[in-house]
């Protein structure tokens, strides 16, 4: 079967979309870097959106810091790729054209540090995930022994990390007397633009104080809140999107209808109108940040732990089941609602309804598996700063504390029936030795995983209700099982 290419648009099926512009046009003003599934669910499609409109400044180039696969399934077509979107009622294609250009920033770092430094490029986004930062989750600082840094600071012009590519093109503009680019953070940190503003300056003044000093006078660091929910692709969507298309997609991305995209309104030289596309352009961000991140992810990093430990493969499964149901709007109800403050307009209990809503798409296999992933990386933003804000105020954690000792009853890499957990995080050797030193013993088990500092704050690790709630619910977990530590939890707070 033929691959989509722009030589191949014209097969397609008429009632597919496809771009309606001269894409030869179209200039590359944004470099994204962690072009996977995630970006061209999301950020792209406003692109494509923008470009239809005839804004041709702002194409992608996009790279990939850890391996080729994104760019051979984009290469041989033409950077055109297949947004599938799975709703209740049925799967609507559309082929987005925003992606011009595609590197494997391996294979030539310095090609791509050009593409930074080329005055052309006028903003540089990253969805990197939460571990491409090298940082400390806990604390937000600078991992300085964190292999990729050293490496970059040793070899500016051949970096690895994406803070070593975005300090290496702005090091360029730099020395050459030129405007500096915006960087973008699209990744779910809190405060995403301040925390990357803050390890890029911690790595230039490790590099070259002049710099630094440049950087935090001419730089912006714009913080964003992003939020689509966006399965891994399967060999069986990309059979199924090949049968619609008539032409084989390597690069199909699948997501559900909803997008939202909130942009701090800061920019060193000019930015799309992304709210032509139906972007909220704002002064700040932290309220919508906070909201998504405590109601939509932490939620769902609670049903992934808990749900996968019930036997549950995806997250519309967790939804069919209505102890876990019941679980993920309590939590959102009890615990993460009341530390909210809500952005203008907001409606907390529509937002909390459609959450479930959302969760329940049976069209999105977003797998529990997935999700759970690089856990050591999300609780502290996730579920960490709920905890903090609650016990700050006296006030009870008993669903927040169920989802952490789920956490490190899914990381000791055994399910409840003896079957091995491929545990995907950084941290994994770690966290196994954590619950091994607990030796089956809640309490002693959750002293071994709270002095993880790279997790948890010291001022966190020391708080006796926190060790108390996470000991009660780990306990309860290893005693009878996750499905009915749920139900004794919340028969208990509803009691």
């Amino acid at each position: 079967m033929k691959r989509l290419s722009d030589k191949t648009l014209t097969a397609l099926p008429s009632e597919i979309r496809r771009p309606a512009y001269d894409r030869s046009t179209c200039r590359s003003g944004i470099v994204h870097l962690g072009i996977g599934a995630f970006h061209r669910a999301h950020q792209a499609v406003y692109g494509d959106d923008l470009l239809a409109a005839g804004h041709h400044n702002w194409a992608i180039c996009g790279a990939s810091l850890r391996g080729p696969g994104v760019r051979d399934q984009l290469a041989p077509q033409d950077g055109l790729y297949t947004e599938a979107v799975a709703g209740p009622e049925g799967e609507s294609l559309r082929v987005i054209g925003a992606v011009r250009e595609v590197f494997f920033a391996a294979e030539d770092p310095g090609a791509l540090v050009t593409r930074l430094a080329d005055p052309q490029t006028r903003i540089v986004s990253l969805t990197v995930t939460e571990k491409g930062y090298c940082h400390d989750p806990a604390s937000g600082a600078l991992q300085h022994d964190h292999p990729d840094i050293r490496h970059d600071l040793q070899h500016p012009e051949q970096p690895r990390s994406a803070l070593g590519f975005l300090l290496a093109g702005l090091r360029k503009r730099y020395e050459e007397g030129r405007k500096p680019f915006t960087p973008l953070s699209c990744d779910n940190l809190p405060h995403n633009g301040t925390t990357l503003h803050g390890l890029m300056l911690e790595m230039a003044e490790a590099a070259d104080p002049a710099l630094a000093r440049w950087i935090e006078a001419e730089v912006p660091f714009p913080s964003t809140m992003i939020d689509r929910i966006v399965p891994a692709t399967t060999e069986a969507d990309r059979r199924r999107i090949a049968e619609k298309l008539g032409l084989r997609d390597e690069g199909v991305v699948v997501c559900e209808p909803f997008r939202q995209w909130v942009i701090e309104d800061r920019f060193a030289d000019g930015r799309p109108p992304w709210e032509e596309a139906g972007a909220e352009m704002v002064g700040d961000v932290a309220p919508y940040e906070e909201m998504k991140l405590r109601l939509l992810n932490g939620s769902h990093s609670l049903l992934a732990y808990l749900g996968y430990l019930c036997g549950h493969e995806t997250i519309a499964d967790t939804m069919a089941d209505d102890t876990l149901r019941n679980l993920a709007r309590t939590f959102m109800d009890r615990e993460a609602g009341p530390t909210l403050k809500l952005p203008p307009g907001a409606d907390l209990e529509g937002y909390k309804g459609a959450l479930i809503e959302r969760f329940a798409n049976p069209g999105l296999q977003h797998r529990t598996w997935q999700i759970a992933m690089d856990g050591s990386q999300k609780l502290p933003q996730r579920l960490l700063g709920t905890i903090r804000d609650r016990l700050q105020a006296g006030q009870p954690i008993d669903l927040s504390a169920l989802a952490v000792a789920g956490w490190m009853r899914y990381v000791a890499g055994k399910d409840e029936s003896g079957q091995d957990i491929d545990v995907r995080d950084p941290l994994a050797a770690k966290l196994a030795r954590a619950f091994a030193e607990g030796e089956g013993d809640a309490a002693q088990t959750v002293t071994a995983f709270v002095a993880l500092q790279e997790v948890f704050d010291p001022d966190l690790a020391g708080n006796s209700a926190l060790r108390q709630a996470l000991s009660e619910a780990l306990g309860r977990i290893l005693a009878v099982g996750s499905a009915r530590a749920v139900k004794a939890t919340l028969a208990r707070i509803s009691a």
